[in-house]
């Protein structure tokens, strides 16, 4: 993936199923974020003045789908959905895509390393990412 791009950006992936509200996100080993974990001095921040262009949700989106091999067309960009973590290396957004498939496309994201989970199966993570899902949940769950 390209590195500039990934430098300041990372992705979570969930599916939710609103037969059976069923929230899964997409986990990769010890990691929700693709295509690297947060660094070690990440901490929450507030958006930053004047974003820069190395942010833009819709690159961030078509290169990880063009890379990943994943179908565009069975995932999206949630806009509404919005993080942001300082760094020593500088300003990290974090964005959200959701899959739209009837079931979490579990065969699309093996290729990657990754595997669908419950947040109950989240543990061990690190307190970052949890408090990420919890939002990322919350949202969902709240019509979001």
């Amino acid at each position: 993936m390209s590195n500039t791009l990934f430098d300041h950006n990372r992705l979570i992936s969930c599916h939710f199923d609103s037969y059976s509200t069923a929230l899964v996100f997409a986990r990769y080993g010890s990691t929700i974020l693709a295509p690297a974990p947060l660094p070690e001095s990440a901490a929450p921040a507030d958006e930053p003045d004047g974003m820069a262009e190395h942010h833009a949700p819709s690159a961030v989106f078509e290169d990880f789908a063009q890379r990943s091999g994943l179908d565009p067309a069975k995932m999206r960009l949630d806009d509404g959905f919005e993080a942001w973590m300082s760094s020593d290396s500088g300003m990290i957004r974090v964005h959200l895509i959701r899959f739209t498939t009837l079931d979490a496309p579990a065969e699309a994201i093996e290729p990657l390393g990754g595997k669908f989970k419950p947040i109950s199966e989240m543990r061990g993570l690190p307190m970052i990412e949890l408090n990420l899902m919890r939002r990322i949940f919350d949202r969902i769950m709240s019509g979001g």
